[in-house]
């Protein structure tokens, strides 16, 4: 494909190698320099998304990125989105759009019919910007995902750019790693190899030598540079759920270094199909506040505040939810006293009942809820994909935010809504608050990144809690430059930009 941009492809030698996280580095850098740059995934799988000013959605991670250029997420930035439902089939989303649902097999037949769209976003994206920088997904080295590959090698084929390997050195077997990607791929394929980053270095970087000898000898291919752990990435929204991991309670205690009780005690079931889980991230950030996730089959432990996060799947998230006992543990929590949050699914699943006759996020079903509040929701009509802002009923605090659902959820405690929202010029309601105010919910994601209304929050939470100063927002502007400064020490950015424009 002609062009006159720059442009690089990251491909890593395994999923969760750090590509995500480079490329924002990366765009924070050279955007500093005064690049116009633009992040670009073909295809993402990950149910940690956002909404873009056209109405769309992207990835969680593209977003991140997008902001780290200083620009709005676009839908073009992403245009294959797929969102798992099931441990087998995934929603397909087009240039922003739901375009249908699809099993593993059903998208492998799917996926090369997809190109011409990802192709026509990438080329939009080229004719603003002086840099592209394009993220794969997974590996190129996955060679029985070959045919028809619009995430790796296929795409960069398509659109004809260089590559720059990633590996990651934490896990192990790194060597390897970049000499087996090299050795599975095709003659033409290698020759888009520019060279190979080393990412999660832990200690003496001099320890890697001989190793870049060694793989030059039988590659080829030169390292462009070994970054260091840059332990700060727990500040900036994760993409992908396994982030979420080495938070979950896995062993049923909550303590999660909680400070003799002292901090406020947010606990959040962890759904099997959790989706739009950067909602905690601000909540985290607070130095007086634990998040403490809990596994399925371990206990809820006490808590000053449940919240039941979104969810993909909202039917067999309530059914997974019922088999683990939470709901048992969140009625009991109720009549103590206790407060519970919903948001967006979790909303949902705090109603009396779920019903989805269209069959959109499985089998046509519809089950009680945990009748905490009195609403319904039909899960039909299109999507909702809106920022909005209003102010939360009770505080009074502006909220910011966006929806991402489909249905719509109706009933007694509707009328006292959580939210008022402005929309054209007039206000409604969102969400729904119990007769007592215990419980409340909500269909608006990101919420808590707004300082005030976190704040206001957390003091009903803990009566008398002074705020903490936190500015959330300041706070990733700030982990993005530490992160550009983090890789201009570490990696060649002039040479990775020849490379670009070669």
């Amino acid at each position: 494909m002609a062009r006159r941009t720059a442009c690089l492809m990251l491909q890593g030698t395994g999923s969760d190698v750090g590509k995500s996280l480079l490329v924002a580095g990366l765009c924070r850098a050279y955007a500093r320099r005064g690049l116009e740059v633009r992040p670009f995934k073909p295809q993402n799988m990950s149910n940690n998304a956002a909404v873009t000013a056209d109405g769309g959605e992207i990835g969680r991670a593209q977003a991140l990125q997008a902001r780290a250029c200083g620009v709005p997420p676009s839908v073009h930035m992403n245009p294959v989105l797929l969102k798992p439902q099931s441990e087998v089939g995934a929603q397909v989303v087009v240039q922003g759009r739901m375009a249908g649902s699809a099993d593993a097999r059903a998208y492998a037949r799917l996926k090369s019919t997809l190109l011409p769209a990802a192709l026509d976003s990438f080329r939009r994206l080229a004719a603003e910007a002086d840099l592209v920088l394009v993220e794969g997904a997974g590996s190129p080295a996955e060679v029985n995902l070959r045919e028809g590959d619009i995430a790796n090698m296929g795409f960069a084929e398509a659109a004809d750019l260089p590559v720059v390997l990633v590996g990651d050195i934490d896990r192990g077997g790194v060597i390897a790693a970049i000499v087996g990607t090299h050795a599975l791929l095709t003659q033409p394929e290698r020759a888009r190899l520019k060279g190979y980053v080393i990412n999660k270095f832990r200690g003496d970087a001099t320890l890697f030598e001989p190793a870049p000898t060694i793989i030059r000898e039988r590659t080829g291919l030169d390292c462009l540079g070994i970054v260091p752990w840059f332990a700060a990435a727990r500040r900036l929204p994760a993409e992908d759920a396994v982030a979420l991991d080495a938070l979950t309670d896995v062993n049923g205690t909550g303590d999660h270094g909680v400070d003799g009780g002292r901090r406020i005690r947010v606990v959040v079931p962890r759904l099997p199909r959790i989706a739009n889980f950067d909602d905690l991230d601000p909540l985290r950030a607070e130095a007086d506040v634990a998040v403490i996730m809990v596994a399925p089959g371990e206990p809820l432990p006490p808590a000053d505040l449940i919240l039941l996060p979104g969810s993909k799947a909202t039917l067999a998230d309530l059914e997974a939810l019922r088999e683990a006992g939470w709901d048992t543990d969140i009625r009991r929590h109720v009549r103590r006293g206790g407060r519970v949050l919903g948001l967006c699914g979790g909303y949902q699943i705090l109603g009396t009942r779920i019903a989805d006759p269209d069959g959109i996020e499985g089998p046509p079903a519809e089950a009680a809820g945990l009748g905490l509040l009195a609403v319904d929701t039909v899960l039909t009509g299109a999507k909702s994909l809106h920022e909005v802002e209003g102010r939360e009923a009770w505080t009074g605090k502006r909220v910011r935010g966006y929806e991402m659902h489909i249905g719509a959820t109706t009933g007694a405690d509707a009328a006292r809504p959580m939210l008022r929202l402005d929309a054209a010029g007039n206000t409604r309601g969102d969400g729904a608050v119990s007769v007592d105010g215990l419980v409340e919910g909500c269909y608006v994601h990101g919420i808590f990144a707004d300082d005030a209304f976190r704040a206001a929050y957390l003091a009903r939470l803990r009566p008398g809690r002074p705020a903490s100063g936190l500015d959330y927002n300041a706070g990733i502007e700030t982990t993005l430059d530490a992160l550009a400064d983090h890789l201009a020490h570490a990696l060649d950015l002039d040479r990775i930009l020849r490379i670009a424009r070669a």
